[in-house]
């Protein structure tokens, strides 16, 4: 995983994790990278330095909040996890069911390929990204 420091159009700057930078590149060609403060999709990489650390007791806390804006998306996560059930790669597929009244109704979450998105969203099927990765995924 590689790790930007991202601004947007606007001024705003954000971290943002990316398998390669190729991944980067057509997340954001695809208006898939938005700003985390304003939405804004017009998102470049800032000039960044590497992070060194020095010492073993200085490993950066991953799992603490640093600022008001991750205990939001935290806070998100957790509502997420609690109140839907998470479908893994079936996303697309069951996102469509519910859609035509071939599934129960019911909040879900899960991972789908970007062709996949975008047809449910040609498709009139009210879907959206999430701003971070499910705990499912992340382990």
């Amino acid at each position: 995983m590689i790790r930007y420091t991202l601004r947007c159009d606007k001024g705003h700057e954000f971290d943002g994790w990316f398998r390669s930078s190729d991944g980067f590149e057509s997340l954001r060609a695809a208006s898939q990278v938005t700003c985390a403060h304003c939405g804004s999709a017009g998102v470049e990489k800032a000039l960044m330095a590497p992070r060194v650390v020095q010492a073993r007791n200085d490993t950066p806390d991953l799992h603490t909040p640093r600022n008001d804006h991750e205990a939001a998306l935290e806070k998100l996560r957790h509502h997420i996890e609690e109140n839907s059930d998470y479908v893994g790669m079936s996303f697309a597929a069951e996102a469509r069911a519910i859609h035509e009244g071939l599934a129960p109704e019911r909040a879900i979450h899960g991972e789908a390929k970007l062709e996949d998105a975008k047809k449910l969203l040609e498709d009139g099927v009210p879907v959206a990204p999430l701003p971070f990765r499910m705990r499912q995924r992340a382990h």
